[in-house]
């Protein structure tokens, strides 16, 4: 008799470290994303270890399996954008952490300076490279200068094609309003 259920993608033989989140003020909803090499499952604090044990596993399987598809991970964008801190920024910043993220349907990225954390719109990960790199050097100048003034924007301009990748940025932001 064959199983209708589709293959399950098998986790890998040496996983990434994985931190659980229990807490309180979750209720129902599970959720998992990766932070540099780590993977990070949040759950509710009165889940049973038992269904916490089942529910990491296919947690951690999603993520690795949307970073197959994508191409590009977390620790993919951080040492990214750590290359264009060094080349555009001097070394003057290092990030943290940069992770795609789903819950950005306005903006293309996002920066917590406080602990150096980025986060990117996977509306990203089909556009250029240039682009990419663009967005990244965008929030890792907010880790130095948290405005969009002057000094903001020349450490913005180190980048060459940021023009470029501006007006990209805009006509899709056109396309999507249409």
């Amino acid at each position: 008799m064959q199983s209708d259920a589709p293959p399950v993608d098998p986790l890998p033989v040496d996983p990434p470290p994985i931190d659980i989140v229990r807490s309180a003020r979750r209720r129902r909803t599970i959720s998992a994303y990766r932070s540099g090499d780590r993977i990070v499952v949040q759950v509710p604090a009165r889940m049973s270890r038992a269904e916490e044990a089942l529910w990491v596993e296919k947690m951690v399987r999603r993520v690795l399996a949307g970073e197959r598809r994508r191409g590009c991970t977390d620790a993919d964008l951080l040492a990214r954008a750590r290359r264009l801190a060094a080349e555009h920024l001097h070394g003057r910043v290092e990030p943290l952490a940069v992770r795609w993220v789903d819950n950005q349907q306005r903006r293309w990225g996002s920066c917590t300076p406080a602990d150096r954390t980025i986060r990117l719109s996977r509306r990203l990960a089909a556009m250029p490279d240039y682009v990419i790199d663009y967005v990244l050097l965008h929030e890792l100048a907010h880790l130095l200068e948290p405005g969009h003034g002057t000094a903001f924007r020349a450490l913005v301009a180190s980048y060459p094609k940021h023009e470029r990748a501006e007006g990209y940025l805009e006509a899709m932001d056109a396309t999507a309003r249409q």
